[in-house]
């Protein structure tokens, strides 16, 4: 679904970039660990602390190339991108021991998962303003209808072809599609120069202060909010990383866990949809304190229930949380400390997203390999998380952005 209204250019290039970011995310290298670790002879904890070591170095270096963003052109630095992550799918294809597995997963959860989500979600954080609630919806759709199809796609595909040649595969089509998809969409599009600007010459708008980021190291809601929006992606990354396991457990079996999936995405796309109308609405502020509450419901249904039919229900809530995640992980930072920084807060936050996945991985690897059963890990998790909600809850009265005089 496109708005209309929204410049449908640059909405195609969010859009096309968070489908292709699907292959750094955690949902889909998971799918491929029964075949490495098979081949590498390496197990579920081991496996994880690879995982996390090589997401935790991404992290550290998006810090600094995720800051370019803002100083050179979005055409050239997205094109860098594209290259990286072509690189990097090569590469992943001819991983032949735990070295070569450490350097090609690093190189996926940078380029793919860190770079292409930073690009497009920055892009359009910068170009909308009245409308950026509804546009970073819309782009995440890309997203999410990679998580409807390529769980049931892939599996599929690996009962036909060896994991390495879908590899391949995938780098051909990053080399040839992405380069034609920055070439028609943003080209010849002036960032500097935003959407609502352009067409509300008349509304006199409301201006906030342009935090930079040393400035927002330093604001303690930058923690607050923080702690709230990376538990989202520290417990989906664990769960998707560990599917086999969590399917081992239940007694679920690898169909079932990649057909619910599709009510994950289901999920995700719904509550967007939703979710950009409410952000333009009322705004991303105050809509973070519910941003976990399907999350944890989801924990504890995974913690008291067996039932084939609880793997729909449990992915289906997760599914709304990465919704809101989605959207408010972008949208709140522009809300409360501008736009004209917004590519080095992005990549402070981006880089601060994928250090928690590598957190969950290491430690539900650790849990795994020290006999915690699933249910541990998610009553334990779902504690963690009420925790932190109503820390947020407490400050919550401190997110309002700083009004300058106009």
């Amino acid at each position: 679904m496109i708005y209309l209204g929204l410049n449908k250019k640059v909405i195609l290039f969010g859009f096309i970039f968070t489908f292709f970011s699907c292959f750094g995310q955690s949902f889909f290298i998971g799918m491929f660990n029964p075949s490495i670790r098979g081949e590498l002879n390496i197990s579920q904890g081991q496996f994880g602390t690879i995982y996390a070591i090589a997401t935790l170095c991404s992290s550290l270096i998006l810090i600094w190339f995720g800051k370019k963003i803002d100083e050179y052109r979005l055409f050239f630095y997205a094109f860098t991108v594209i290259l990286l992550l072509f690189i990097s799918t090569l590469f992943f294809s001819s991983i032949s021991n735990i070295y070569f597995l450490v350097i090609g997963i690093f190189l996926m959860r940078f380029s793919g998962q860190g770079l292409m989500i930073h690009t497009a979600s920055t892009a359009i954080s910068r170009y909308f303003e009245q409308s950026r609630g509804k546009a970073l919806s819309t782009i995440w759709f890309g997203l999410s209808t990679a998580e409807f199809i390529m769980p049931v796609f892939i599996t599929f595909m690996l009962s036909i072809y060896s994991w390495r040649l879908l590899w391949q595969g995938i780098s051909a089509l990053v080399i040839i599609l992405l380069p034609l998809v920055i070439y028609f969409t943003i080209r010849s599009i002036n960032f500097d120069s935003r959407e609502e600007n352009k067409k509300e010459v008349q509304t006199q708008q409301i201006k906030i202060k342009d935090w930079t980021r040393k400035e927002v190291i330093f604001d303690f809601k930058f923690y607050i909010i923080t702690l709230t929006m990376q538990v989202m992606p520290m417990v989906a990354t664990g769960t998707f990383v560990y599917q086999s396991f969590i399917s081992e457990s239940k007694s679920w079996g690898t169909y079932i866990f990649a057909q619910s999936f599709m009510f994950y995405s289901i999920a995700s796309l719904i509550t967007l949809v939703v979710s950009g109308f409410l952000v333009d609405k009322f705004s991303s502020r105050k809509l973070l304190p519910f941003i976990n509450l399907p999350l944890i419901a989801a924990l504890f249904l995974l913690t008291f229930f067996e039932h084939n039919y609880i793997a729909f229900i449990f992915l289906g809530l997760v599914g709304i949380s990465n919704g809101l995640a989605n959207v408010l992980g972008s949208s709140t930072w522009a809300e409360i400390y501008g736009v004209r920084y917004i590519g080095s807060i992005k990549a402070l936050t981006t880089a601060i997203m994928v250090f928690s996945t590598a957190l969950g991985t290491a430690i539900f690897g650790y849990l795994i390999d020290h006999q915690f059963t699933v249910e541990d890990i998610a009553f334990t998790c779902a504690c963690y998380i009420i925790f932190v909600t109503i820390l947020l809850l407490l400050f919550r009265k401190k997110f309002e952005p700083i009004l300058l005089p106009n």
